[in-house]
């Protein structure tokens, strides 16, 4: 496996995390103790989330993470909690997924999966933010569950086609960075309103 293969699914894994998480690592170790995902030996370190206690305490959160996504501001609360486990979560998937015998490329690794982590939360939570200022509560849990299927399904493509991993990779940073814009945006229109004085 080539390094920008690696890196791609580092950055892929890593920005993924920010999103779910828990749902990140239940669906690798279950892919991996399924057979479904036989990982080059480079990858070992990824086994741990194979072992049967780390995927049940990732799939009990991964289903309460489900359910409080759902629900207008309770998400929020719940991303601004995660604000600092989805980074460091993230950055130590990246550290996985590295050659453990480079410690420059691990280190590196690490800051840069912790750093996409925290973009692809921010992008999110500033995203939800938005959404719950919406009247109505059928929108936030269409995001929600937009956000499962799109989980699931990148890091399948990542982990099966790691040649493209890299373009998954900055697609979701694509997407993170137009979240964050987008949220910006609104949240100055929302501000704006606000403060203009009555006609």
């Amino acid at each position: 496996m080539g390094v920008m293969e690696i890196i791609g699914i580092a950055g892929s894994v890593s920005l993924l995390a920010g999103w779910r998480l828990y749902l990140c690592i239940f669906a690798t170790g279950l892919a991996m103790r399924m057979n479904v995902l036989p990982l080059p030996e480079h990858l070992a370190a990824l086994d741990v989330l194979a072992n049967p206690w780390v995927m049940g305490i990732a799939a009990l959160a991964a289903v309460i993470e489900f359910f409080a996504d759902k629900v207008m501001w309770l998400d929020s609360i719940w991303d601004a909690v995660h604000t600092l486990v989805r980074p460091v979560g993230g950055a130590l998937l990246a550290l996985a997924i590295v050659d453990p015998s480079d410690p420059a490329t691990q280190v590196v690794a690490f800051l840069l999966g912790g750093g996409a982590s925290l973009a692809a939360h921010a992008g999110k939570a500033g995203a939800r933010g938005v959404v719950n200022a919406s009247p109505e509560p059928v929108s936030n849990v269409a995001v929600s569950t937009a956000e499962d299927v799109a989980t699931i399904g990148l890091l399948y493509l990542a982990y099966e086609f790691p040649f493209i991993a890299a373009g998954i990779a900055l697609v979701l940073l694509a997407l993170t960075i137009w979240l964050l814009v987008l949220a910006r945006k609104a949240i100055r229109g929302l501000l704006g309103k606000r403060k203009a004085p009555p006609a």
